[in-house]
């Protein structure tokens, strides 16, 4: 007897591989896919803005990067002792002006840098719910709690989210026409829009999704997050303890199907040889001064080598800097 709804999901014929080039936008299944796609040494930038929650800030988000349109001083705000970018998350913001301005334009410059060499990008759509800024018109990815009347909230139509999105799609398929767009949509409620006003918020989000990949063909692609969470895990032991955002096992059995969607056994095998090194690279001594744990990281290093002449594609300098200088000091 079965006891759920499991959600079937093809093969997709998108290989995502260590040479990938992906970029990853949005709320919660971007933030956590880019994490383990990340701890798993594959070639990601995640949220060089911050978590966006709509698809309008998004957009403006990957077109200021195409072109590469920096920030200034005139772009920051300030509040509650804090400066602050109305595009950017809260975890730019920052007391001292130079430090949040220094912050900003060096994630967007690494971001901008590879955009336009990107392969695969993985977008999260979490509401259809924006803010526009009453001064500028603009629509803002982050209130940071100014007060609600200088803003005007409102909730974008299907027709808003496609129009926006099919001229950038049409713009990257002309810079890369081989690039592939996976969207998603957030299974985080936004419970503060109202239990029917998150229902009708989530489809707008389906339905202009559905209507871009009509319209855009073969270059878009769909993963069901958003039915995975509230359909085949729909139980409150998959929720952390607020019951809204998903659980670390949640996250993992997510990163499971991503896995079996888009990884092929070349790259399933990469990944299970670095697994081991990962979780040496992060093992903490209780007595790090002690020559076991020197001999310790000493294997750790070889191995570490031995994955990098393997693998010359991956990226394994931070760790081989970290462990140099370890033992150093050990």
């Amino acid at each position: 007897m079965e006891f759920r709804t499991y959600i079937p999901i093809s093969k997709s014929d998108i290989d995502i591989h260590h040479s990938t080039k992906m970029m990853l936008f949005g709320s919660c299944f971007s933030e956590n896919m880019g994490r383990m796609l990340s701890e798993n040494k594959f070639d990601v930038d995640v949220n060089p803005f911050g978590i966006l929650y709509n698809p309008l800030s998004i957009s403006s988000a990957m077109q200021r990067l195409l072109q590469n349109r920096t920030f200034s001083e005139t772009d920051l705000v300030f509040r509650d002792g804090l400066y602050h970018s109305f595009l950017h998350h809260g975890s730019f913001s920052h007391p001292d002006k130079d430090r949040c301005l220094e912050s900003i334009r060096s994630r967007f410059s690494a971001a901008a840098s590879r955009i336009r060499q990107t392969d695969v990008f993985l977008i999260t759509f979490g509401t259809a719910y924006v803010y526009r800024l009453r001064e500028t018109g603009e629509i803002v990815g982050n209130c940071h709690k100014y007060p609600a009347e200088r803003f005007d909230r409102f909730r974008l139509t299907v027709d808003d989210i496609v129009g926006e999105w099919s001229e950038l799609i049409s713009y990257l398929c002309k810079i890369n026409s081989s690039v592939r767009i996976l969207f998603t949509v957030s299974p985080i409620r936004h419970w503060n829009d109202g239990a029917h006003e998150n229902q009708v918020s989530k489809s707008i989000l389906h339905v202009a999704i559905d209507k871009l990949m009509e319209l855009c063909g073969d270059n878009l692609h769909y993963f069901p997050a958003y039915e995975i969470v509230m359909d085949e895990l729909r139980d409150y032991r998959f929720y952390s303890d607020d019951m809204f955002h998903p659980s670390e096992i949640t996250i993992r059995y997510l990163w499971e199907r991503f896995r079996e969607t888009f990884f092929s056994p070349v790259t399933e095998k990469i990944i299970s040889e670095w697994q081991p090194i990962h979780r040496a690279l992060n093992h903490k001594s209780l007595n790090p001064e002690t020559e076991e744990y020197r001999n310790f990281l000493m294997q750790t290093l070889a191995k570490l080598v031995q994955f990098k002449e393997k693998y010359p594609f991956i990226s394994c300098e931070k760790e081989t800097e970290s462990l140099s200088t370890l033992l150093n000091l050990v």
